[in-house]
């Protein structure tokens, strides 16, 4: 049975790794006959008129010599220049150990293909930051957080990008120290963007991270494309892919492997995000594909506090999964969770299709507005195939505060050799459903319908990115 189970496994990810290669980014490398120039084109929301490489600011990329000295010279002096049609810093084949460094407005981070940034495991490179005002405390720890590998506040026009170029964040360190409960204040992050706009994260590939891969957080208009994150899927919290309190942002054509969910959309926890009151709205994910057998394909929470709407998730496949599209959250969050589209999910392996939890949990502190129920409406469901599954559904709104107005149309479910004997195990939800197999449950009583999805476009689809280069010796 084990070697039946792993076999199983090892050809689902041969599969999604097929799928990876389908989602291959538009970057091209022209090398010039007899000559060691090259020419590296690639997509960014901007190109830049001001260009160096970290090697021209003392840069060793021998994989042992911190740079993070030489990553923060090289951003300081391009920041002078940025303001002057944009600047980049090109990170070099190599493998590059640094501690967490900090972003500047009009400025790309590019990292070529033979490139490996490495997250250093010295504790003394990782500054702490404040903590994040709608969550009131850290998440590993209640007492403080650590900067991110990759950081920016109040920035402008960011990208960080490449040709496939690889952050490796090294965290196994950091695992073992949240395992064995020495963590005192809360994990850095690979990538947090915060209190910025016009951001864009692309064609790289990310692995080990500390804990969350990428985290977008109070910002606008960001367009995250074109990742592969791995992470082993028994790491702690390493969530692929978290815009938190974000609006207009665009995430597709990327692969994630991970301990957690593949993407999480959040908003706060508790009576911190209610007060913060900043939602996650207007945001489409497409073409996405995920293996996480303990957690979800995309969730939406359990940090939802500052409210979750128009949420648009199309082309989407998961293997070896826990769940699909699942909405996490308890009393004590508030806010909402409303105008929420899906479409087009092919599923493999699955624990559940459909879930709904309302009785997350999860504290900040025992402050929590015990009065404080979730409003969860307007979730559309359509146009699902599921082979090898567990459990159809498990639905759990509130009591006296039902999840209202589900949707569930054109979904075929074939179950796995050993099922759950309920299907579908529903209580305080409300809504409908049409040709859905195995039948839904009582509660979702068959009406002729087929559930909305949006036609309209987010303004964030419609931003194109140029064509930009760099040059050298690479």
């Amino acid at each position: 049975m084990e070697f039946s189970r792993k076999s199983q496994v090892f050809e689902t990810l041969i599969s999604a790794i097929f799928l990876l290669e389908l989602l291959r980014p538009n970057v091209a490398e022209f090398r010039a006959v007899g000559l060691a120039t090259s020419t590296i084109t690639f997509p960014a929301l901007n190109c830049r008129k001001h260009s160096a490489v970290l090697t021209d600011f003392g840069g060793i990329g021998d994989g042992k010599t911190s740079n993070t000295k030489a990553f923060e010279a090289a951003i300081m002096n391009l920041s002078q220049v940025a303001p002057d049609g944009g600047a980049q810093l090109i990170v070099p084949p190599g493998k590059w150990l640094t501690g967490s460094f900090n972003l500047t407005s009009h400025f790309t981070l590019f990292v070529h293909k033979d490139a490996v940034i490495l997250g250093s495991q010295d504790e003394s490179e990782w500054p702490p930051v404040a903590l994040l005002p709608s969550y009131g405390r850290g998440r590993d720890a209640p007492s403080g957080r650590l900067s991110s590998l990759i950081f920016g506040t109040n920035l402008t026009d960011v990208v960080i990008t490449g040709n496939n170029g690889t952050i490796d964040g090294q965290g196994s360190y950091w695992w073992k120290l949240f395992r064995d409960n020495k963590m005192t204040v809360t994990r850095p992050y690979m990538i947090e963007i915060m209190y910025s706009k016009h951001v864009q994260i692309s064609n790289l590939t990310l692995v080990n991270s500390p804990s969350w891969n990428v985290h977008p957080i109070y910002s606008s208009d960001i367009i995250i494309q074109h990742l592969t994150v791995f992470a082993p899927v028994d790491s702690p919290n390493t969530d692929g892919i978290d815009p938190d309190s974000c609006t207009n942002t665009r995430i597709e054509d990327s692969f994630v492997v991970s301990g957690d969910d593949c993407i999480a959309v959040k908003s706060g926890w508790d009576e911190y995000g209610i007060k913060f009151n900043m939602p996650t709205k207007q945001l489409v994910i497409r073409r996405f594909a995920c293996i996480s057998p303990s957690s979800a394909t995309i969730a939406l929470g359990s940090e939802m506090s500052g409210g979750i709407e128009d949420v648009r998730v199309e082309d989407v496949t998961a293997i070896n999964t826990e769940s699909g599209v699942r909405i996490k959250t308890g009393v004590g969050r508030g806010a909402y969770v409303k105008d929420v589209y899906v479409r087009n999910m092919t599923l493999n392996t699955m624990k559940y299709v459909f879930w709904m939890t309302g009785d997350y949990g999860s504290h900040p502190d025992a402050e929590f507005d015990q009065n404080a129920f979730p409003v969860i409406k307007g979730i559309n469901y359509r146009d699902i195939v599921a082979d090898n599954v567990t459990q159809s559904a498990q639905l759990d709104g509130i009591g006296k505060h039902p999840f209202t107005d589900i949707c569930i149309s054109n979904v075929n479910i074939k179950l796995a050799a050993k099922p759950k004997g309920v299907q579908w195990n529903c209580s305080d939800v409300q809504g409908v459903a049409n040709r859905v197999s195995p039948e839904p449950c009582n509660l979702l009583p068959r009406k002729e319908i087929d559930c909305p999805f949006p036609k309209d476009r987010l303004p964030i689809e419609d931003v194109q990115l140029k064509t930009c280069s760099i040059s050298g010796n690479f």
